[in-house]
C-alpha cells in the first residue's frame, strides 16, 4: 500500500475513494480500522471512521489507531480526510486529529485544503466559498451538530490547534508547483504548521497535489487528493487502471438523514413520481414508528421507495430542544442501522443513503467491513459494492444532483447480469 487515508465519516471516505479510484489507484475502503492486513494489490486504502462528532480524545485515539494500522501495511505518505463544508465547531476535531497525526508523523508542514470545485466548494483568500456564496450563508449555519458561521478558514481553524495557522494565496498557487513548494517552505519556516491553500479550479488541486509530493501528511477534501496519484505514476510505483462494475438488478430501497438544503430538493424531485415516507423522530422516539413499520412499508412499494427524516432546519431544532440533540440523532441513526438489516434480509440488492451520519449508521449495521469502488454517480459519489448481492450509494448531505437518487439507482444496475 502507498497511500493511507483516514476519513472521519463515510460518505466522505467513499468520496475520497472515489477520487483516488478515479486517477487509476486500486483503491480500497476499509470500516473502521481492519484487523487483518490488506491485500498485497491495494495501492491505496482508506479507512471511514465514525469521528467527525464525537469527543475529542476519541476521535484522536481511532484516528491514530488507524494510523499505525496503515504505517504497518507499507504507506508512504498519509491523508487525513474531513467534509468539503469542513465540519466542525471551535470545539470540533479537525484541528486536533490534525495536530496528533503530524506529530505522528513528525511533520511540520502539513496542508489544509477541503476545495472541491466540482461541487462548487472553492477556497479563495482563506474563506470557503459553496457555490457563488460564503459558507455560512450555504445552509451549513443551520446544520444540526456542526453549525458553521464563518467563512474563514483560518479563524475557524485556530481555536481547534495548538499550531500556528498560515495560508497560502491563489495567485501563489497560479504561478505553479515551484511557486507552492516554496510558500509551504515559508509557512512552515515561520512555524506555520497548518496552512490553509487556496484552491479554486481542479488545476490548482493538482498543481497542489504535486507540489505535496514529498509531505507525510496531507488534509483536506477529496479535492485535494486529485493530484496525489500521479506522483506515485512519475516514480514507476502504479500504473494506469480502470474500474469494472457489475450492478445488481433487484430492488431498491432509499434512507435518507440528511438535512442539507441539496438533499431536500432531491427529496423533492423524488417525490414527483416515486413513493415517499416521512419518518418523524418524536415518534420514532415515541416508539410510534419502528424499523419493522418502515422496512415493511419500503419492501411493499412500487419504483424507488425513500424513507426519510430529513426535516426542514426549524423542525430538527425543536425537536432538539424536547428531547436533546443526543437522544434524537441516536434514535435516527438506530432506527435506520435496523431497516437497513431489515431491507437487505428482505432482499434489496440496491440501497442508497443520504447523509453521513446515516450512511454510517447504516455502514455499522449491515457490518460492512470492506466496499470496492464502481462508478461515479454524480461528483463525489461512486456506486461501490458492498457484498455479492449488495450494492450501495453513500451520498453526503450537500452532493448530488436535483434527479441524484433515480440517477443512483440506475447505475446501481448498469451491467447487472
Amino acid at each position: 500500500m502507498l497511500l493511507g487515508c483516514i476519513g472521519d465519516d463515510f460518505t466522505g471516505s467513499s468520496d475520497l475513494a472515489n477520487t483516488l479510484a478515479k486517477q487509476g489507484m486500486y483503491t480500497v475502503q476499509y470500516t473502521g480500522v481492519p484487523d487483518a492486513e490488506a491485500a498485497s494489490d491495494v495501492e491505496a486504502g482508506v479507512i471511514a471512521l465514525k469521528t467527525r462528532s464525537v469527543p475529542v480524545k476519541e476521535a484522536i485515539k481511532q484516528s491514530l489507531e488507524a494510523l499505525e494500522w496503515l504505517k504497518a501495511q507499507g504507506c508512504q505518505q498519509f491523508f487525513f480526510k474531513y467534509c468539503s463544508t469542513f465540519d466542525s465547531t471551535a470545539e470540533g476535531n479537525i484541528g486536533p486529529v490534525a495536530d496528533a497525526l503530524a506529530d505522528a508523523l513528525g511533520t511540520d508542514c502539513v496542508i489544509v485544503c477541503p476545495a472541491f470545485p466540482g461541487t462548487g466548494r472553492t477556497i479563495y483568500q482563506g474563506h470557503l466559498f459553496v457555490n457563488d456564496g460564503l459558507l455560512n450563508e450555504s445552509g451549513m449555519q443551520n446544520h444540526p451538530l456542526t453549525p458553521m458561521t464563518d467563512s474563514d478558514l483560518r479563524r475557524c481553524l485556530a481555536p481547534q490547534t495548538q499550531s500556528e495557522v498560515g495560508h497560502i494565496p491563489a495567485l501563489t498557487i497560479f504561478a505553479g508547483v515551484e511557486s507552492t513548494k516554496a510558500a509551504l517552505k515559508a509557512e512552515a519556516d515561520a512555524n506555520k504548521r497548518l496552512i490553509i491553500v487556496d484552491a479554486i479550479r481542479d488545476e490548482d488541486l493538482m498543481i497542489i497535489g504535486e507540489a505535496a509530493a514529498d509531505l507525510p501528511l496531507i488534509t483536506g477534501g477529496s479535492g485535494v487528493a486529485l493530484g496525489l496519484p500521479e506522483n506515485f505514476r512519475k516514480r514507476g510505483l502504479i500504473g494506469e487502471s480502470s474500474t469494472s462494475w457489475s450492478g445488481e438488478s433487484g430492488q431498491c430501497a432509499i434512507l435518507s438523514g440528511s438535512c442539507s438544503v441539496a438533499t431536500r430538493a432531491q427529496l423533492a424531485e423524488h417525490a414527483n413520481n416515486n413513493p415517499m415516507l416521512e419518518i418523524k423522530a418524536a415518534d420514532v422516539i415515541s416508539g410510534a414508528v419502528t424499523a419493522e413499520t418502515v422496512s415493511e412499508w419500503l419492501l411493499n412499494q412500487e419504483g424507488i421507495p425513500l424513507a426519510y427524516s430529513s426535516a426542514d432546519p426549524e423542525n430538527v431544532k425543536a425537536v432538539q430542544a424536547e428531547y436533546g440533540m443526543e437522544v434524537s440523532a441516536a434514535a435516527i441513526e438506530n432506527l435506520f442501522a435496523e431497516v437497513s438489516r431489515q431491507l437487505v434480509a428482505g432482499g434489496i440488492s440496491r440501497l442508497i443513503v443520504a447523509g453521513g451520519e446515516t450512511s454510517g449508521a447504516v455502514v455499522e449495521g449491515l457490518s460492512l467491513n470492506t466496499m470496492a469502488m464502481g462508478p461515479e454517480i454524480d461528483p463525489g459519489v461512486p456506486a461501490m459494492r458492498a457484498g455479492e448481492n449488495l450494492v450501495i450509494a453513500l451520498k453526503s448531505g450537500n452532493f448530488g444532483a436535483p434527479d441524484f437518487f433515480v440517477k443512483a439507482a440506475g447505475i446501481l444496475a448498469q451491467g447487472a447480469g
